[in-house]
């Protein structure tokens, strides 16, 4: 079939619309049965006909012409792909402007619906995200997950579902995945085959191609909010309650040192940026990150990020470099977006030092085990430290550690707000100032009912904030838990 004639398909002017299958063989739905049978017989009985069985979906007729003009636009542009003196806009307008000229040059009968959405789509595939610019834009998607190029799913409202977009082959899926790289000066190739990125928009990307993916690249994108969220926001979304916002903004005000703890996924990176904005407008803040993520949205902000090693091997910048440079840089406070190794010990040593009112992320899953996670870190760097010596860093360094979960149902919540309170022999003591109620089960929708509650136990940290004047409503911690959460 000619390409006309599969444009006249898709828009269901044509018999071959669609085929269904008729006794084993093809037919054309709507046509002569006849058409499906060997050598033109006709049924006696057209009711003994079997009935259709599958629907085969039809191919985009316009796959084809797709391609072509993609190929042809990157002859006539490639070159000006990489051209520094052409802003965004100017590319699309040029890619734009060509690829009219192409379309028109293909002489496919196309309405004026038809041809723009064809010439955005080729846009998108050759200077965009292809079939992932709609997810992107989609405000209720937050994460994207490339398993191959014919399977793309998405997490809504907490929830995975299989998306319906794909992309059309390999080679399209490496193209996308080398384009946004390549716009944060990073590489992906065979020797250098996985890779963490981002999006203009601060969203996080990370890809893996063969060969260590076996079934074909697999991409993962981490959308953030177009406009950052706020304290009000979390609390609107019920994953802190209006008290718990109270205490930690007096926290960042009182210059303690705040972990972020919490598994993958569970919004440790959302937290922190709605802390980090509790923090003055007129301190000096420096933020270190894998890949630039935070929002902050203070007007003295310096931003570092690290940098893997280039195909030599060299050049590598790590977390744990930039946080030494950062105390050269006269911080007020120092925001690290995630604790994984060996820089652990130099941000301890920088909140023993003066530099208060830091902040950062762990990975762990309770408050307990963040305590274990960051002894781990510090162990990390190479120093032969004896354990109670980095206990006593950890106690004396960090304030308050807050734990952030990922339910059943999808949601996040803050299950613990609590403050670390120093050593009784060789352990570090914690004491939980709210915790998350369970005992309220789950509704008929498999939604968790239960809530964060204060346990009625005062934290000391309370007397800091009189001292410097912090005010606080009146029976905040007051308990309205029978369990107590000491340990």
């Amino acid at each position: 079939m000619k390409l006309n004639e599969r444009v006249d398909a898709a828009r269901g002017a044509g018999p071959q619309n669609h085929f269904v299958t008729r006794g084993g063989t093809l037919a054309p739905a709507g046509g002569d049965p006849a058409a499906g049978r060997p050598g033109g017989e006709s049924p006696a009985d057209p009711g003994s006909l079997p009935l259709p069985t599958a629907v085969v979906a039809p191919v985009d007729p316009l796959a084809e012409l797709k391609e072509r003009a993609a190929q042809e636009l990157f002859g006539r542009i490639g070159s000006r792909l990489s051209d520094s003196s052409l802003d965004e806009e100017q590319l699309h307008a040029l890619a734009r402007a060509e690829l009219g000229k192409i379309v028109s040059a293909e002489q496919v009968p196309l309405s004026r619906e038809e041809r723009n959405r064809l010439i955005s789509e080729i846009g998108a595939d050759v200077l965009g995200y292809g079939p992932l610019e709609r997810l992107l834009n989609d405000e209720t998607v937050t994460e994207i997950m490339v398993n191959g190029h014919e399977q793309i799913f998405v997490e809504r409202h907490g929830q995975l579902t299989l998306s319906d977009a794909s992309f059309t082959s390999e080679a399209q899926l490496r193209r996308v995945i080398e384009r946004i790289v390549a716009k944060v000066g990073r590489r992906i190739d065979e020797s250098s085959p996985l890779v963490d990125a981002r999006l203009a928009d601060g969203s996080r990307v990370n890809a893996i191609i063969p060969p260590l993916a076996v079934d074909g690249s697999s991409l993962t994108i981490r959308k953030f909010a177009r406009e950052p969220l706020t304290a009000a926001d979390l609390v609107g979304l019920g994953t802190l309650t209006p008290g718990m916002a109270e205490v930690l903004e007096a926290c960042v005000n009182a210059r303690l040192n705040i972990i972020v703890s919490g598994g993958t996924g569970t919004g440790k990176t959302t937290l922190l940026n709605v802390l980090s904005g509790f923090i003055p407008a007129n301190e000096r803040i420096i933020t270190i990150e894998d890949a630039v993520e935070l929002q902050l949205q203070q007007d003295h902000v310096i931003r570092l990020e690290s940098r893997p090693a280039n195909i030599e091997g060299k050049g590598e910048v790590t977390i744990r470099d930039l946080v030494r440079n950062s105390l050269r840089m006269r911080p007020d406070r120092i925001v690290i977006g995630e604790c994984r190794g060996g820089e652990s010990l130099d941000m301890l040593q920088a909140m023993n030092t003066g530099h208060e009112g830091s902040i950062s992320t762990v990975h762990s899953n309770s408050p307990r085990d963040a305590i274990s996670r960051l002894e781990t870190l510090v162990l990390m760097a190479g120093m032969d430290l004896p354990l109670r010596a980095i206990r006593e860093q950890i106690s004396s360094a960090i304030d308050v550690i807050v734990q952030i979960s990922r339910l059943k149902d999808g949601t996040r919540r803050i299950t613990h707000v609590t403050e670390v309170q120093g050593m009784e022999g060789d352990i570090v003591t914690l004491q939980d100032a709210f915790v998350f109620d369970f005992s309220a089960g789950v509704d008929g929708d498999g939604r968790v009912l239960g809530h964060a509650a204060a346990t009625g136990v005062r934290p000391r940290f309370a007397d800091k904030f009189r001292e410097m004047g912090i005010p606080l409503s009146p029976g905040i911690f007051q308990a309205d838990l029978v369990t107590r959460g000491r340990r």
